[in-house]
């Protein structure tokens, strides 16, 4: 039973909402839609988990894209 209906999220983890961004728009896309640091020098999925994971507003803003894409 799914006890959180109305929460798209629900059961994405925040690795697979990134390697979906990335794999649709690429790192240097993804750096121009939220543009943080770990997207635009020198990026990667460890590196970039590491931060979004530290830093509230910018995973809300990876959340966001990752739903606007899904629509």
């Amino acid at each position: 039973m799914n006890t959180q209906p109305n929460n798209p999220l629900h059961g994405v983890t925040l690795e697979h909402m990134l390697t979906e961004l990335v794999a649709r728009y690429g790192w240097k896309s993804l750096g121009a839609a939220i543009p943080i640091r770990c997207f635009n020098n020198d990026p990667s999925i460890p590196s970039s988990l590491k931060f979004l994971r530290r830093t509230p507003w910018a995973r809300a803003e990876v959340e966001r894209l990752y739903l606007q894409q899904r629509d």
